[in-house]
Order: C-alpha cells, then structure tokens, then sequence
C-alpha cells in the first residue's frame, strides 16, 4: 500500500509498504440510499447528523433561499444546514426521490459501523480497501489505469470546471451520482474513485518519524479522526487531488458531510 510518489506528501500517502491481508470480500458498490432506508425500517436507528440536529452541506447544493449557516475558514463552500441529515441530505424541504440508488451521504463513522454490524459485515481496513481498488493491476493510479481523469475525460464523478463557483457537469452530476454510474474496475467494484469518500475502519496516521508528523498524529488521536479514501464529486486535480487510490484523508467519526459514505466489508 502507499506509494513513492506522493502527491500530496502531508497526507501520509507514502512511503510505499508491503502489507499482509487476509482473505476478505467487499461490496460491488457503496450502500445506498435505498439500502440504507432499510436499515433504518428494520432497527430504528437514528444516525448522529439526527442526534445533532445540524449537518454539514456542500453550498451550491442547495436550493436557491435556503436556510443555513455560513461558515469561516479555508473551505466556505460548507455551511452549517439545520436539519440535515441522510434522509433530508440538504436539510428540510429535500428529499431522496431519484436518488434511491445514489451513495447515502451525511453518515458518520458510527453510523456506518452500525450499519455494516447490522448486515454482518464491518468497515473495511485501508490496506484491503487499496489492494481492491487495484483491481488486479500492479501499481495503477487510479481503480482504471493510469489514465487522467479531467474535464474532457470523464471516468469518474469529480468536479468538473473552476472549483468550487462553476461547474460544467460533463459527468452529469454537480452532487452523487447512482452507484453503478461509472465502469467497474478489474475486480468489479464501482466508484472507487470519486462519487462519495469512503470510511475505513483505520485511525487516521502518518507513517513518518518527523515531529510534523507525529504532532498532526497526536492530534489525530485526540480528535478521533478516521481514514476516508477514494475522492468525492467535490475533488478537482486544481484543488483536491485525492481520487488516486494511494491518496487519503480523513474525517472525525462523528462527522456526517454531503459527499462521503461507505461500503462494507467481510471477512473471507
């Protein structure tokens, strides 16, 4: 896993490292919306963004004289949206019509975890999630080959455009796309890259001795923060080059956002 030439160094994509797996399998795609809303029937489950009340949403998601709260920092095109959660994904007024077959979103590392015990499953490692998404090639770039993704190449769900104020919709989609939207890789999984963040069931860390890293490890550990891999439809190479299978990322377990969900896991 991880690679020797990284990209985006300070997210820990390398250095490359043999890693011994055993047996396992991993679904097709990502759980759905429809799949999801099962769940929910089934067990009565109320995810955190509910808990909270509130939920991160991507901006230009939004319906025009929406509610929400505008936020600071480097990444304004998030704001807070009371109400949001995975069944109103945008907040109130919004709904899943259509998109029964898309990646539910606004799901935490919790939740995904209960739904993945629930069907008897469990997130994958980041390890297991990389060799799958290898598809049987020795060393691609990204699930297909080598082969750039871009605004005139479309092989996946990224942005496509000037990130994040336009967006051409070559893929046809500014939000998630349908889970089988895009070609499967060699060993048959769909949206590997792109489309929505992928939780894993590993602790966010750098693989270096160097005090950067291991005060951002400290603070990792604190925060509880958890490997996402793959991209969302909000990556652009200008921006957030994460789609490449060695890159990474992560997010706390407690937080939900409009672009990253899950897949699950068995063991072989």
């Amino acid at each position: 896993m991880g690679t020797n030439e990284p990209f985006i160094a300070g997210d820990g994509e390398g250095p490359r490292r043999p890693v011994r797996l055993r047996a396992f399998e991993l679904e097709t795609t990502t759980v759905t919306n429809a799949r999801f809303a099962a769940f929910v029937a089934a067990t009565g489950y109320v995810t955190e963004a509910e808990r909270f009340g509130w939920s991160p949403v991507f901006r230009l998601l939004l319906p025009q004289g929406a509610r929400y709260m505008p936020t600071t920092g480097p990444t304004p095109w998030w704001v807070r949206v009371d109400g949001a959660f995975w069944k109103a994904p945008e907040g109130p007024g919004s709904d899943l019509s259509g998109r029964e077959d898309h990646p539910v979103v606004q799901v935490s590392w919790n939740d995904a975890n209960a739904f993945a015990k629930w069907c008897g499953g469990r997130l994958p490692g980041e390890a297991e999630w990389e060799h799958a998404a290898r598809g049987g090639l020795p060393d691609p770039r990204f699930p297909w080959g080598d082969d750039e993704p871009g605004d005139d190449n479309v092989l996946c769900n990224i942005w496509q455009g000037s990130f994040p104020r336009f967006n051409t919709l070559a893929d046809g989609y500014l939000g998630t796309s349908p889970v089988t939207a895009f070609q499967p890789n060699g060993s048959g999984l769909y949206g590997m890259a792109g489309n929505v963040w992928e939780w894993t069931v590993d602790a966010y860390r750098i693989h270096s001795v160097g005090r950067e890293a291991k005060e951002r490890n400290e603070q990792a550990l604190r925060d509880g923060d958890k490997v996402v891999k793959g991209g969302s439809f909000l990556c652009h190479k200008s921006y957030c080059y994460r789609y490449r299978i060695a890159a990474r990322s992560f997010m706390s377990a407690d937080s939900s956002t409009s672009n990253a969900g899950f897949r699950v896991a068995y063991d072989g």
